[in-house]
């Protein structure tokens, strides 16, 4: 597993929702890679300081916003 796959499985590892073939390779990867274990704490704790946040105090504009900038990122 590369950085970039490993990047996009964080979400699903958190949820808990990873095949555990690609499970083991994912925690074989952080193992190995200081960056991605930091990324992973820094997921972490903006799930904790944000994860709680009820969606009715997210303005109409923030989430336009917000769709708007995830939907234009570039695929890699």
């Amino acid at each position: 597993m590369n950085c970039d796959e490993f990047v996009e499985l964080v979400t699903a590892y958190l949820d808990g929702a990873l095949e555990p073939a690609v499970e083991r390779r994912f925690v074989e990867h952080l193992a190995e890679c200081d960056g991605c274990d930091r990324y992973l704490e820094q997921m972490r704790t903006t799930v904790a300081a944000l994860g709680h946040l009820p969606p009715q105090d997210l303005t109409a504009d923030a989430r336009e916003r917000l769709l708007a900038a995830f939907r234009d990122w570039p695929a890699g």
